[in-house]
């Protein structure tokens, strides 16, 4: 069996979500998906494996998240990874900016007798939660083509006046 060639970039292009919420970049040749219910896209390297791709959605929050929420925030995370079969956290971290909250996981859990790996940034930006997700249909997937997904990841921006809306003194919101 001829060993796989390295996944490699031929071109990057920004994606800025219509509504100006957030933008990131992408591989050109990662195929475009709309996401069915959500506010977002995804991007997945193969046509065929539509298991293995990097997503970012938003969806609205009925009130502001403020750093005040970061422990109601975290049980609200724990709670929907309790819902994967066989899951298994590998990396997490937590990142408080203001009243901008970032949660992030990578795991691994059981799909139709499958281990996938994911991982995940939560991000609660004023009254927008944003979800980055780069999920490969096997653990195999996913290391392939974690090293693309993660510029993507590195690349995600908010535009200032959402940055500005989380600035604890500029927003005069220190609690709920």
């Amino acid at each position: 069996m001829a060993e796989r060639r390295p996944a490699r970039f031929t071109g990057v292009r920004t994606y800025t979500d219509p509504f100006g919420r957030f933008y990131f970049r992408y591989p050109t040749d990662w195929t475009e998906y709309e996401l069915e219910g959500r506010e977002g896209v995804m991007y997945a390297p193969e046509a065929d494996d539509k298991l293995t791709g990097f997503s970012a959605w938003v969806a609205p929050m009925e009130h502001p998240a403020v750093a005040e929420d970061l422990e109601d925030l975290r049980e609200g995370v724990d709670e929907g990874l309790a819902q994967f079969a066989e899951c298994s956290i590998e990396d997490q971290s937590e990142v408080v900016l203001g009243n901008l909250i970032k949660f992030e996981r990578t795991f691994t859990f059981q799909d139709d007798n499958v281990t996938r790996k994911r991982k995940t940034a939560l991000i609660y930006v004023d009254r927008w939660l944003i979800v980055l997700t780069f999920q490969g249909s096997t653990v195999e997937a996913y290391e392939y083509w974690l090293a693309m997904a993660n510029y993507s990841f590195d690349t995600f921006n908010i535009p200032e006046a959402l940055w500005f809306s989380v600035d604890r003194e500029l927003a005069g919101r220190v609690g709920s």
